[in-house]
């Protein structure tokens, strides 16, 4: 049998979403396709592959033990032909090939700009885009095909599968407040020092939060008693400033703040914060001509 007479790349993509939705009306949905179409190109798939992939679950459905097997390679193969189309129709246009890049807050206002402008400087006619996000949903995005290379921390382990890890340097937490803050008095904190204050902390799942959550248990600080949780490094620079509250974030974010004095450090040990940054790039995948000078561009700035 030709696999090529039978498995069509409709298959993968329907697969694929279906996977990562664990749902038949979800994936249709992202796909644009009806629920029937994609009912129908699972069915092909089983076929195909002499194995049932999905079973029901509860009302839903979800990936047989077959079809756990299938996702990584399957999901790889149809990268890889983005990667192929779209490196091809990025040739053929005059302002060069697109290189998408997903950004951690930790490197989207430092080394990704820096990186970038430096590009510029050198004269590249290449076309960036930079996404910012999750972890889970940025590295979700990379092996699908939609970003080239993640930059960030080091994601724990369950979250590498299909992803290699090329370390640029290394960072830690730190906490901050205002340079006006009350805290800001005390040569060491108190362990009811965040019982009075909000303190903006990662979400529960971001990579970064394990990090806080130990450092706090070290350091005989109680957990706050008014945490809010969140990414958004827009939100917690103006509610820091403006609410005498407490931001528990990756060095990078804000570093200039800091370098500028309009935020300050508290006095807390975060030496067991540290943590490596580097560029997540799918195993097997071969970045185009750009994007590869844009990985070894960000290597230079921070060697």
């Amino acid at each position: 049998m030709r696999l090529s007479d039978h498995l069509k790349l409709r298959h993968l993509e329907v697969f694929v979403e279906v996977a990562r939705k664990s749902s038949v009306t979800q994936a249709a949905d992202a796909l644009g396709l009806t629920q029937p179409a994609v009912t129908r190109a699972l069915r092909e798939l089983e076929i195909v592959c002499g194995k049932k992939l999905v079973e029901k679950h509860g009302r839903g459905i979800r990936l047989s033990a077959y079809g756990e097997m299938f996702r990584d390679p399957a999901g790889r193969s149809l990268a890889l032909a983005r990667d192929g189309v779209s490196m091809l129709q990025g040739l053929n246009e005059a302002e060069g090939p697109k290189v998408a890049i997903g950004a951690l807050p930790t490197v989207s206002a430092t080394v990704v700009p820096d990186a970038l402008a430096q590009l510029r400087e050198e004269g590249s006619h290449s076309r960036f885009s930079v996404m910012s996000g999750d972890n889970q949903y940025l590295l979700d995005q990379l092996r699908r095909g939609v970003l080239d290379v993640v930059v960030g921390r080091l994601p724990a382990p369950e979250h590498m599968a299909g992803v290699d890890f090329d370390p640029l340097f290394r960072e830690r937490v730190v906490a901050v407040v205002a340079a006006d803050h009350p805290l800001t008095q005390f040569s060491r904190l108190p362990d009811m020092a965040f019982q009075d204050f909000p303190v903006l902390m990662p979400n529960q799942g971001s990579i970064i939060r394990p990090y806080v959550d130990r450092m706090l248990l070290e350091q005989g600080i109680l957990p706050p008693r008014f945490p809010i949780e969140t990414v958004s490094s827009t939100f917690c620079r103006r509610f820091t400033l403006a609410h005498k509250a407490v931001w528990i974030i990756s060095h990078g974010v804000v570093r200039a703040e800091l370098e500028a004095g309009v935020l300050s450090h508290l006095p807390i040990n975060t030496g067991s914060t540290l943590g490596p940054v580097g560029l997540c790039i799918r195993s097997e995948h071969q970045l185009s001509p750009a994007a590869q000078r844009f990985c070894d561009t960000l290597r230079e700035l921070c060697g």
